[in-house]
């Protein structure tokens, strides 16, 4: 409940790189000024790079904010609160929604790799089966081969852990579809969280996922969507009972939920932009499950139909952490 709070406030950062602000100039950024991004104590809502570097900061210590959007606040508050708790750093602070010298300093140090570095787009990238477009519509959807993403750039703001707005924003002028253009991206985690996972904790007042060793250590902390009042995730203690990559969706109605006046069974294809994304963490509880997102941007900004929602990436690493067995606890 208390993270709710604290993802509402604003957290306190600004990089000073422009003389006005930073209002609209993403576009003129290169890598190099999103990674000298430094901590300055004053307030800033717009897209900023200091945001960006922050948020790579956190996803590469395994507390995932979500989507890397370069905005402040909201679902990085909350992994930023996460990491300074487990960390017994600023304990008042963070929950008031102020970053510290502190907390930032002990959040960059020993890590010295670039927040934000360039790439260039490969030929394999581009032989990706792409699809035309993700109709809303389950009986469309349950006629296509596969639920792909729609295009390379799709593809790649998910395999950085980005916004698409922010990937487009930092490189207006990229040729997304030839081969050998180069983008700036993200310098994300290229290994998953390090530790045996034997419990998952997953918060419904937090909005959030946490993965435990058998010493109860953190190994992973992820920003995640789930359900509401009217469609509420489970309570108590559960158990994984297999893990799907890449999973059909079985839509039910008479089950799960309706959509519009759509009556009948459906089995929609696999894909990233399957309802229930990349990954299906299947419970012991029937019918629900941890699992990804066509939509990253959306993670804990709307609800879920009970389950728990994930980033595609952050589902993905949880599914390698996890095994069959491993005990999921819902909790207030």
């Amino acid at each position: 409940m208390i993270a709710r709070g604290f993802a509402a406030s604003t957290l306190i950062i600004l990089l000073a790189l422009f003389p006005g602000g930073l209002a609209h100039s993403t576009e003129r950024l290169a890598a190099e000024d999103i990674n000298r991004a430094g901590f300055d104590g004053q307030v800033s809502e717009e897209r900023n790079p200091f945001a960006m570097r922050l948020q790579v900061m956190l996803d590469r210590a395994h507390f995932s904010p979500g989507v890397i959007d370069g905005f402040s606040g909201g679902n990085t508050d909350k992994a930023l609160m996460a990491f300074a708790r487990e960390k017994g750093l600023g304990e008042g602070a963070p929950a008031e929604g102020v970053l510290t010298e502190e907390l930032w300093s002990y959040l960059t140090q020993g890590d010295p790799e670039p927040a934000f570095t360039t790439y260039a787009i490969t030929e394999e990238d581009l032989a990706e089966p792409f699809a035309e477009s993700i109709p809303e519509d389950y009986a469309q959807l349950a006629e296509m081969e596969r639920l792909s993403y729609t295009g390379p750039d799709e593809m790649l703001a998910e395999r950085f852990h980005m916004d698409i707005g922010l990937l487009h924003a930092l490189n207006p002028d990229a040729d997304f579809g030839r081969a050998g253009a180069e983008i700036l991206v993200a310098h994300v985690a290229d290994r998953r969280a390090a530790g045996k996972v034997v419990r998952i904790v997953v918060s419904r007042g937090e909005a959030s996922v946490r993965a435990l060793d058998e010493g109860d250590n953190l190994v992973a902390f992820y920003t995640a969507t789930v359900g509401s009042e009217q469609t509420p995730s489970p309570t108590g203690t559960h158990e994984v009972k297999a893990v799907v990559l890449m999973p059909n969706y079985t839509y039910r109605p008479d089950v799960n939920f309706q959509q519009g006046d759509l009556d009948r069974n459906l089995i929609l294809p696999p894909g990233p932009n399957n309802p229930v994304g990349s990954v299906w963490i299947d419970l012991s509880e029937p019918t629900y499950g941890i699992h990804g997102t066509p939509e990253p941007s959306k993670i804990d900004k709307t609800y879920s139909h009970g389950c728990v929602r994930l980033t595609n990436w952050d589902a993905e690493e949880l599914a390698e952490l996890v095994e069959i067995g491993t005990i999921v606890e819902f909790v207030d």
